[in-house]
């Protein structure tokens, strides 16, 4: 039986057909020896698929692209994208294919897409391949941000495909099967823009307002609406980093969503030690994507979004101009709101306080922590304690000369004095996030051939606030001797 007519998913290409002059039909490359290495089975039966069947010999090809379901019709997606801050106007999925949507359990339409399925037109030199390594850490990060309540795209499997791809070294081959609300892009808009296709630009904002916005159909100017959803739902999501401490790490143009989710996990990674400045990305030598930078540059990213779609606000530019300036000035308010009341929630404070008495113990702490270079994940969790009149716990996590500062003795005074909420910080502080050292065991062994530092992993970073007998090395941060700590694209 044919992977088609064993999948019971409807596949649609509303993609490929509503908007044909960004979808170049394409195939992935054939795959003669595929082998699982990971499979999300929540996420299969959320979609529909039966997760034995994607694990079957003829399940395993619907994966990869090698067998095509009925309704699919894989293409490679065009869009440009400012890289860096430098416009090209034509990349798109240079080792990627959208196969085409799904509906999940509650009437969602989901994109099924791959990663490293092989050259396409878009490919610009490149191999078209993808390894086992980075395909893995867009698995495990994307799937600890979901659960953490972060928007994001999420991963339905890893599949090795017994290829030797060429990087630094040879490295084991993988394929990854990615699930979104749409690959929509800023960089989508541009490309649109670019074309000097008005009506492909008009008909590109009708779909993303059918597939993510419906409510802005009903506006008064449906696409100044539909910017501003945008603009709120970046707000959110960069709030939402900040407050976990995770760096992106490439944030161009073609890698935020118009949906408002995560996507495109490449160098990304958590702040260990809190430092504003903080960069993991191996290519960014300049900082531009620094963890203190993320929502300049969101607000930056919407500037140039909100230029691609000028003409679709007003047709007179200067009246258009004047919209959208106004629309886009409702990013910091809506931010700066966003990540205060994540902060007071962080420090018990949510509903008990007013952002007068707030503000400045937040500034205070924050400094505090990054003078002693002091671990983020771990003291907010661990703050929880001292909220209990347990302070010790908080204490051992800090150097020597923080425990001895006059400051901190002095903030966790008027903190308590504000009855914090530990029960609340516990919902929303972590335990597990996917610490950079663990991640790179989990890789190296994986790429090796052993799935078992991955497990256990994924299974600490899937259940974040729920600390566990057994899983303490998975809370506290990276041995001396780590460091410093560099990630990579992938490509």
């Amino acid at each position: 039986m044919s992977a088609a007519a064993a999948s019971t998913v409807t596949f649609e290409s509303r993609f490929a057909t509503e908007l044909a002059e960004m979808a170049i039909p394409w195939k992935a490359e054939e795959v003669p020896a595929p082998r699982l290495l990971v499979l999300n089975e929540p996420l299969a039966a959320e979609l529909g698929f039966d997760p034995e069947f994607l694990m079957s010999a003829e399940g395993l090809p619907l994966l990869i692209g090698n067998a095509v379901p009925d309704g699919a019709t894989p293409v490679a997606q065009a869009y440009s994208g400012h890289q860096f801050g430098w416009f090209a106007p034509r990349l798109g999925d240079g080792r990627a294919l959208l196969l085409g949507e799904v509906s999940d359990a509650e009437g969602r339409l989901r994109d099924i897409h791959l990663k490293g399925s092989g050259r396409t037109p878009f490919a610009r030199g490149g191999d078209g391949f993808a390894v086992v390594g980075p395909m893995l850490r867009e698995y495990i990060v994307s799937e600890a941000m979901h659960a953490l309540g972060i928007p994001t795209t999420r991963s339905l499997a890893v599949v090795a495909t017994a290829r030797s791809v060429q990087r630094e070294t040879e490295l084991p081959g993988a394929v990854l099967t990615r699930v979104a609300s749409s690959h929509l892009r800023v960089g989508s808009f541009q490309y649109a823009r670019v074309a000097g296709d008005g009506g492909l630009l008009r008909r590109l904002a009708d779909h993303a307002i059918a597939r993510h916005y419906p409510g802005a159909a009903e506006a008064d100017n449906p696409y100044l609406a539909l910017f501003g959803e945008v603009v709120s739902a970046q707000a959110s999501l960069v709030a939402q980093w900040m407050l976990v401490g995770f760096i992106h790490g490439v944030m161009n143009t073609d890698n935020m969503a118009i949906s408002g989710e995560t996507i495109d996990y490449g160098p990304c990674a958590f702040m260990d030690a809190f430092d504003p400045a903080t960069v993991y990305s191996s290519i960014d030598e300049n900082g531009r994507y620094a963890y203190a930078n993320q929502p300049l540059i969101a607000e930056w990213n919407l500037t140039r979004l909100a230029e691609a779609m000028l003409p679709l606000f007003d047709d007179d530019e200067e009246r258009a101009v004047e919209l959208a300036q106004e629309s886009l000035g409702a990013f910091r308010q809506q931010y700066s709101a966003a990540w205060l009341a994540g902060m007071k929630a962080k420090l018990g404070l949510e509903g008990s306080s007013g952002d007068d008495e707030a503000s400045p113990l937040i500034d205070e702490l924050l400094a505090l922590l990054q003078k002693e270079s002091v671990d983020y994940t771990a003291f907010f969790r661990r703050l929880g304690t001292a909220a209990r009149s347990e302070a010790e716990p908080v204490h051992t996590r800090f150097p020597d000369t923080f425990n001895e500062s006059v400051a901190f003795a002095d903030w966790t005074r008027r903190w308590r004095a504000l009855n914090p909420d530990a029960d609340m910080m516990d919902r929303v502080n972590p335990a597990y996030v996917p610490r950079n050292h663990l991640v790179e065991e989990a890789l190296d062994a994986a790429t090796n051939g052993d799935l078992g530092p991955l497990r256990l992993l994924l299974e600490a970073v899937t259940d974040p606030y729920k600390e566990r007998p057994g899983f303490e090395r998975y809370a506290v941060a990276a041995p001396e001797g780590f460091g410093p700590y560099r990630t990579f694209c992938g490509t």
